[in-house]
């Protein structure tokens, strides 16, 4: 890959793993667009890396305030210890899917069809989702249930 690639797929991948599309689908059909070639899986995982560095830099205190409860005894806030546990369960569904489909994942979806499908499917399902609940919560009604439903939203995501 040349350089200019390395930051122009950066960049897609900076720019869209916060809206609610796939930032991988993107990449892949960035490359696609451009006709350059496929950059793989390893820098797709390097670009979410990267990103996770960033939101993790950038969210520094709220992780702190999550985690002290955890490790300074002395210091109680169950709301932090809730939503922290509550983080550690949504990512669980995502992490075993991504462990046990990691072949299937890498061979199977990176096809532009299934990119297709999966886009307007999701984006149906966004739709009807945003209709239908509207009900707003706080990060203080977060509970483990929503918690797990979230961490089998994001199981979805690996499409």
């Amino acid at each position: 890959m040349t350089l200019i690639q390395i930051i122009v797929l950066s960049l897609i991948q900076g720019l869209t793993e916060f809206l609610p599309v796939s930032s991988s689908a993107h990449l892949i059909l960035g490359s696609k667009v451009l006709n350059w070639p496929d950059q793989g899986l390893v820098f797709d995982v390097a670009t979410h890396l990267g990103t996770l560095f960033a939101v993790l830099l950038y969210f520094r205190r709220d992780l702190w305030h999550m985690l002290r409860p955890w490790l300074v005894s002395e210091h109680q806030d169950d709301a932090s210890r809730k939503l922290g546990v509550t983080l550690v369960l949504a990512s669980i569904p995502a992490i075993a899917a991504g462990g046990l489909l990691h072949g299937w994942v890498e061979a199977a979806l990176r096809d532009t069809r299934v990119i297709a499908f999966s886009t307007i499917g999701f984006g149906l399902l966004l739709w009807w989702a945003d209709a239908r609940f509207t009900r707003h919560k706080t990060l203080r009604d977060m509970g483990l249930k929503s918690g797990l439903i979230i961490g089998l939203a994001q199981m979805l995501a690996l499409v």
